[in-house]
């Protein structure tokens, strides 16, 4: 069995009887430099700091030798309690969790828990904790993190947002500090600690729970409407957790929408236009989407991990990027195409009479003036394709 104590920033101090007992008969306890600095000398165990990089030395633990792991306050909130627990089963996994750093940011804040969000940054890129309004405790990667995410804030029109970084949480030597992002981007504390959670009031409030008008993202001209990117994310039936690619992004709007549709969903661009691309990542960036960016389809494919679906707004007409798509695409996994032109709609067509699935053509208007009275301006129709590979 391996047991894994959580321990917190006011060491043995704040352990309960159990935790003490456990690290008191263990052999070999490993855990960071910093949690074993934290143990006294009733515990007798051999001290073991994990390796860089740590997953290999996770999966070498041996459950039959009663190993001990120190985590930080709750294993089993983005700790390593959960790799461990993927990795040999809950039956050979023991936990004693500790007060987590979230639970303790929330109190000093007086924040309900429920209705606070969790982010962690330990590992994610920082740009993922920005939010368009709401409450967030985020879980910084190091003491430059928060002077990260108020930079972020302020350039993405968030720089009202309220911050309390709450560092050393429960220890001797905890610490806040309060500010608006707008002044830590400005002037950040240069001796802020890596242990350290950002309790971010997100401001102005402008959270908007369905499809985003086109004017929320920077672009070109090369953006999927908001009707059109509607029935385009109910195509693609979004999942908790599953990944996306968007093939000819544009703007990005449609990785963006999905990562915004449901908890865990994440997307992969690929985009041929240089600018475009940096427009994808700023856009991505002001939404807090987790989005990486890749050149030309189908080219860039090799370096991107698999999806669940896969979006294909721009080049449809390349040579061999349906094929491409469908290759990569597992089984059970979805394709959504969409086409304005004749040569793309042919393309689908065909498609269509050779895999089945569906075929939709969407046509819109929009109420303009003509003089004193109002006349409808047709939108280009939309053709689309959607197929689930069997």
């Amino acid at each position: 069995m391996i047991t894994v104590v959580g321990i917190g920033a006011d060491g043995m101090a704040g352990l309960s009887a159990e935790s003490r007992a456990e690290l008191a008969r263990a052999t070999v306890i490993y855990g960071s430099e910093r949690q074993l600095g934290l143990l006294d000398d009733t515990v007798t165990a051999e001290r073991r700091a994990w390796p860089s990089p740590l997953l290999p030395a996770l999966r070498s633990l041996d459950p039959d030798t009663d190993p001990h792991v120190l985590a930080s306050g709750d294993p089993l909130l983005h700790g390593i309690g959960a790799t461990l627990i993927r990795h040999f089963g809950t039956d050979r996994v023991r936990i004693l969790p500790h007060v987590s750093s979230v639970t303790l940011a929330c109190a000093r804040m007086g924040w309900p828990v429920q209705d606070t969000e969790v982010i962690s940054v330990v590992t994610a890129e920082v740009h993922t904790a920005v939010r368009r309004g709401g409450r967030a405790v985020v879980l910084s990667r190091d003491g430059g993190t928060p002077a990260a995410l108020a930079r972020l804030l302020a350039r993405t029109g968030r720089g009202e947002s309220r911050l309390a970084v709450l560092e050393q949480l429960g220890g001797p030597r905890e610490r806040r500090r309060d500010g608006t992002a707008e002044r830590w981007a400005a002037d950040p504390p240069t001796d802020v600690d890596d242990l350290n959670v950002i309790a971010v009031h997100y401001l102005p409030d402008a959270r908007q729970g369905q499809v985003l008008p086109d004017d929320q993202f920077d672009h070109d001209g090369q953006l999927t409407k908001q009707s059109i990117r509607a029935v385009t994310l109910a195509a693609l039936a979004p999942r908790p957790g599953e990944l996306l690619w968007d093939v000819g992004a544009g703007s990005g709007s449609i990785a963006i929408e999905w990562c915004r549709s449901a908890t865990g969903c994440r997307a992969v661009a690929f985009e041929q236009d240089e600018q475009r691309r940096e427009r994808i990542t700023a856009n991505a960036a002001a939404f807090g989407a987790p989005v990486q960016v890749f050149g030309a389809a189908p080219a860039a494919f090799g370096g991107a991990p698999d999806p669940a679906a896969i979006f294909v707004g721009g080049g449809v007409t390349g040579d061999g990027l349906l094929e491409a798509c469908l290759q990569r695409l597992p089984a059970g996994g979805r394709l959504v195409a969409n086409a304005v032109t004749a040569e793309s709609e042919a393309v689908l067509a065909q498609w269509y009479s050779e895999r089945g699935g569906e075929l939709r053509r969407y046509q819109h208007y929009r109420g303009e003036p003509i003089g004193r009275f109002t006349g409808w301006r047709p939108a280009y129709p939309v053709t689309q394709w959607s197929v689930t590979k069997r």
